[in-house]
This record gives C-alpha cells, structure tokens and sequence, in this order.
C-alpha cells in the first residue's frame, strides 16, 4: 500500500495544506501508529484510503492500484473502522455489530462481542443483544460505544484496520479492555492507529510523526526516542499517560 505525493487542502486557499507532498509506504500486514499534534493530518491522511477524502494531487494504491479505480463497495470492503465518535444506530445490539457482515447469525454476533469485552456488559440487560440502543447509542457510555464498534470490525472481514483512538469519556477500565481487544483485532490485518495513549503506540511496528500536514520522521519507538524531538515531546505529555 502507498500513499504518493498526497496533497490536499479543505479550501482552496488553504495554507499550509492540510497534507503537504506525503508519501508513505506501508507493509501488508503492518501495523502502524500516526501520531502528532492536533491538525497535523492524522486523520485527513487515513481518510484518504476509504475514498472519505480524495487528494488534489497524489494517489492511493492498494496492491499498486488506485483506489480511486475500485469502486466504493469493493473498497469499503476490505476496510473496518474504529472511530473516535462511533456511528450507532438507533436499532438492536445484535443489528449494529452485524452492520458490517448481515448475513452473520446470532451465534457469530456473540462471539465478536465477547472478543470485544462488550459481552459482558450486553448479556446483562434484560433483552440482550435485541436491545435497543437508542439514536447514536444514547443507552450506552461512551466506552460501551466503542467496544460496539469494534466487536461489528471483529465481524466484518476486513483486511485493513483504521482505528481512532479516543479517551475522552472512557474509564480506565473500558481503556484497558479496548487496548486489548484492539490487540487482538489487529492481527493479520494491515492497522493504521491513530494513537494518543502509549498503549496504542506501543502495539506499532513503525510509528509516523506529523506535523503541519506533512511527515517528519517515521522509525520504531526506540528510534523515534532517540532523534525526533516532537514525538518525545508527544510521547511524554500528560494527555498519552
């Protein structure tokens, strides 16, 4: 997979853009952390890869085809999402985490939601997985929300993984158990996370760096540690503790 000479602005007059000239080769079967400070292109470069975004200029390749010759269905396919805010819909548990995969029977939706640590919180309510969940999961906390999330990418079969880690509204309980159902979601798969937390980091092969709309460095942890001084400053702010 590769990501060549990306440029894109959200304006037209956009400056810097918010993706300057980047590009980027990724390993099938990678797992890869994008890490840096609020607007520096985390999330514009990932969305780039589901057709979300499309460059001004540059392209995305899979397998050395353009994305952009794939039809949107075949894409979207191959890739799961774990977003920051997850998209739930106001239908039963068992509905949502079968969003990915309908034709999934009950007994595979329960068997992602335990990978997900969301089976323990589903199988106490009343009606389990025919539960309702209310617009936008407005029955559930936000870490409930995401273990939801990412027991419907345990369902879907996805080659590639996106993930967008949040903290805000999650306890250090629902942390925990999301780093380790990602963990283990992530195998086998081609992983782009885009990381705050040093647990997320942690799990990289290789960790981006950005800032400004383009790359400043790309290397493992230990390397990162020892000559980029923006992913020091990153990696030891209170906010990745």
């Amino acid at each position: 997979m590769r990501f060549e000479q990306i440029t894109f602005r959200y304006t037209e007059t956009q400056e810097p853009p918010a993706l300057d000239d980047v590009s980027l080769d990724v390993r099938p079967g990678e797992c890869l952390a994008i890490v840096g400070p609020n607007g520096s292109g985390k999330s514009t470069l990932v969305k780039m890869l589901p057709r979300l975004l499309e460059p001004q200029r540059g392209r995305v390749t899979i397998d050395g085809i353009d994305v952009r010759e794939l039809s949107l269905r075949d894409l979207r396919l191959q890739i799961a999402v774990v977003a920051q805010k997850p998209v739930i819909f106001a239908r039963s548990v068992r509905e949502n985490i079968a969003y990915g995969n309908p034709d999934a029977d009950l007994a595979q939706v329960q068997a992602a939601a335990r990978q997900a640590y969301a089976a323990e919180f589903i199988e106490q309510w009343p009606e389990q997985y025919e539960a309702s969940v209310g617009e936008f999961g407005s029955t559930m906390s936000g870490g409930q929300r995401q273990r939801l999330s990412i027991a419907r990418a345990f369902l879907k079969p996805a080659s590639i993984l996106i993930f967008d880690e949040a903290t805000s509204e999650i306890d250090a309980e629902s942390e925990r158990k999301i780093h380790a159902a990602l963990n283990e979601l992530r195998r086998g798969k081609t992983t782009f996370l885009i990381a705050h937390r040093h647990t997320v980091m942690d799990m990289a092969e290789r960790i981006v760096v950005m800032d400004a709309g383009r790359i400043v460095d790309v290397g493992t942890h230990a390397e990162l540690i020892a000559r980029c001084p923006l992913y020091v400053a990153l990696y030891r702010s209170p906010g990745a503790n």
